[in-house]
């Protein structure tokens, strides 16, 4: 039986409950096996102040799917540096695991901008795209575009409200796991 994962990309800076909360509505939603949380190394179109380090961010992501057995975190674009393109881990990942059914889950912000990724015509062939639709946002995607969709709790949580509460030295608990929020305050992150 092919194992079904779904990848979940991005800046995890720092991860949140929404991303957690995404990824499980997906595991369940979707029966997959696995969600794997993969940390880009240089994020497209973000740079900013008091950007945390990619080890960091890993370590931060490491540390808030550590108590569900079914979320991993995959350094694979961290080993790789610089930036990346998602065709080009998707095939490392399918060449690591070519009997899997990989999922790329998305938020509905993203799916409007699927048409400008690299190779996108044959990324599509490669795996299933699950987008999880945002606060106040419904994709608005192409036609001709088929997509998985699932329902996700609508939290108004993002990385940048969470800089910015931290900045302002304002609570983070319970918008962040206490190891990812601990892990902010000992490293004194986001200013």
């Amino acid at each position: 039986m092919r194992a079904k994962i779904g990848l979940l990309g991005g800046t995890f800076d720092p991860p949140h409950l929404g991303h957690l909360i995404i990824a499980q509505e997906a595991l369940t939603a979707l029966k997959l096996d696995e969600v794997w949380f993969i940390p880009v190394y240089t994020p497209p179109h973000k740079t900013r102040k008091y950007m945390a380090s990619p080890e960091e961010r890993l370590e931060m992501t490491k540390r808030a799917v550590i108590d569900n057995a079914q979320f991993h975190v995959s350094a694979i674009e961290l080993e790789r540096k610089g930036p990346s393109y998602t065709i080009d881990t998707v095939k490392a990942l399918r060449a690591k695991r070519p009997e899997a059914q990989f999922h790329f889950i998305i938020g509905g912000d993203m799916a409007e901008q699927l048409h400008t990724w690299k190779d996108i015509e044959e990324l599509k062939q490669m795996l299933t795209f699950t987008i999880a639709e945002r606060p106040g946002f419904q994709a608005q995607v192409r036609d001709g575009d088929a997509f998985q969709y699932i329902e996700v709790p609508q939290l108004s949580i993002s990385s940048t409200m969470i800089r910015q509460r931290q900045e302002m030295g304002r609570n983070l608990r319970y918008i962040v796991p206490d190891s990812v929020r601990e892990f902010i305050e000992e490293r004194e992150l986001y200013g």
